[in-house]
């Protein structure tokens, strides 16, 4: 893979965004509501619970981040804890990266000739970081003017038959996908721990809501215990 794609200059109709992929929401965090410590580490899930997510990895046609996950974590976002006996496989990486600024040095970019990756940028994107990111192998698709506009990537993916698309982003991208409701289920992994930390990350970042009133509402699909440990998976589907 080494193109690139223009969305259409289409406005975001927030949740009247039509024709776009199934979007889940996948998250681990501590019982305070933490995905990372005040130090950025983020290694929250069990083995169990980290099989659990690379099985749904393989189901979905895509995996996506946002540029500060890769920047902070540099993932790899392929299917590695699976049993010999299930067929794995790799989904596309969609990584969000308005102004072009992932490393090529990076897990993703190093990859990116064997497992297919796709950049999400904006308009702002310079030329040059655009060409060498396809020289490296990866599709580029512009989608935005000043940022990515989350729906006309959608939009754009749905149209190269993707699917289901998972979200294994931060709390600014999930923030972002949540507020122009574009995201059809929450997965969120409990982990039995405090962290704590005011500057520490959070599931959902933002500017956030001024009242309740205009929260976005949930319903509770399923709650279960991990086996083997005290971690509990909440899944939602949003109202």
């Amino acid at each position: 893979m080494s193109s690139i794609w223009r969305g259409k200059n289409m406005p975001n109709t927030g949740r009247s965004c039509m024709d776009r992929p199934y979007v889940i929401i996948n998250a681990a965090m501590s019982i305070d509501g933490k995905i990372a410590s005040i130090c950025n580490d983020s290694r929250l899930s069990s083995k169990h619970d980290l099989v659990r997510v690379h099985r749904l990895r393989s189901s979905v046609d895509a995996v996506m981040v946002g540029i500060n996950t890769v920047l902070m974590d540099d993932p790899m976002l392929n299917v590695r804890y699976a049993e010999a006996k299930e067929r794995v496989r790799d989904p596309t990486r969609v990584v969000v990266d308005s102004h072009a600024r992932i490393s090529l040095t990076s897990k993703i970019m190093s990859t990116c000739k064997s497992i297919p990756t796709i950049v999400a940028v904006s308009e702002k994107a310079s030329t040059a970081n655009v060409r060498r990111l396809m020289d490296m192998g990866a599709t580029v698709i512009i989608a935005g003017k000043d940022r990515v506009d989350l729906c006309m990537l959608l939009q754009r993916l749905k149209g190269i038959g993707m699917e289901k698309v998972l979200v294994e982003g931060g709390g600014e991208l999930n923030w972002s996908l949540l507020r122009e409701g574009l995201v059809d289920e929450l997965v969120v992994t409990i982990a039995p721990i405090v962290l704590g930390g005011r500057v520490a990350k959070t599931l959902v970042e933002g500017e956030g809501f001024s009242s309740i009133d205009h929260a976005i509402r949930l319903s509770l699909v399923e709650v279960k215990r991990m086996d083997g440990g005290d971690e509990v998976i909440l899944h939602y589907r949003v109202m």
